[in-house]
């Protein structure tokens, strides 16, 4: 399918990387995981994303960090970014905003309006 989205999930726990890989993988995504920001960030420099699924707290490089950088190197041509994170939301995103993310999702989530968060952000024109 040539209009497959491309999604990085980057999560420290390997217990919901591996939820959300094989969920989104099974909504139709082409799904792209990571255990850390380093592996995140790489991983989104090399390849054509649309979406960055991005924890806050993660080893090496931390999820604003990540944000930040792919935004900057990669202009225009970076992937929208949503921000996973378990601290409060309201707090969280506007240092989300400054670091390049376009959402911040609180977790715990649910399923389903994670799935609905994406469609809808995924569905909007750069």
């Amino acid at each position: 399918m040539a209009d497959r989205k491309r999604i990085l999930v980057a999560d420290d726990d390997p217990d919901l990387l591996d939820l959300l890989k094989m969920d989104l993988s099974y909504q139709g995504y082409e799904v792209f995981g990571a255990a850390n920001g380093k592996d995140a960030l790489q991983i989104g420099l090399a390849e054509k994303l649309d979406l960055v699924l991005l924890d806050v707290m993660m080893p090496y490089i931390d999820g604003y960090h990540v944000a930040y950088e792919l935004t900057n190197k990669l202009g225009a041509k970076a992937p929208r970014i949503v921000i996973m994170t378990s601290r409060d939301t309201t707090r969280e995103k506007g240092v989300a905003l400054m670091s390049g993310a376009e959402e911040v999702v609180q977790k715990p989530f649910e399923m389903a309006a994670l799935h609905a968060k994406l469609a809808e952000i995924l569905a909007k024109t750069k």
